[in-house]
């Protein structure tokens, strides 16, 4: 068997230590970022319902842009939260759901979302009161 370079063995250890969010190198450090990204919290939760189209999701989401919409669902695509289905129909028929990984992520975004609809009130008035 080969001698492992020092690089195979960082990564072995890496994948073996426990995960950390407090400690800068461990990789759930890059999973807070893709689920803490606003247009992730917004997009995820719309899918927990059904599958949606790209105009739905641009129609339902209020101040995203096309290209950041197709940014952010290509990011959750690559990441596994999200499924594209291409129906390879004339005109294109696109639809997007959330994978199982993303529909456990979905349920805790949701209770942010209604945490965040409940106490915005109180979060202005205390920056107006600075």
């Amino acid at each position: 068997m080969p001698p492992k370079n020092s690089e195979a063995v960082a990564e072995s250890t890496l994948d073996e230590a426990p995960a950390d969010v407090w400690n800068a190198g461990c990789p759930s450090r890059r999973v807070l970022a893709l689920v803490a990204n606003k247009w992730a919290l917004l997009v995820i939760p719309l899918l927990r319902g059904k599958p949606r189209r790209n105009n739905e999701l641009l129609r339902q989401v209020g101040g995203i842009s096309q290209k950041m919409l197709t940014q952010t669902l290509r990011d959750l695509e690559l990441n596994g939260l999200v499924l594209r289905e291409d129906r390879q129909t004339v005109p294109p028929h696109v639809e997007y759901r959330l994978s199982p990984l993303g529909l456990s992520l979905s349920r805790t975004l949701i209770a942010v979302d209604r945490w965040a609809e409940a106490n915005h009130a109180q979060i202005d008035a205390a920056r107006r009161h600075r």
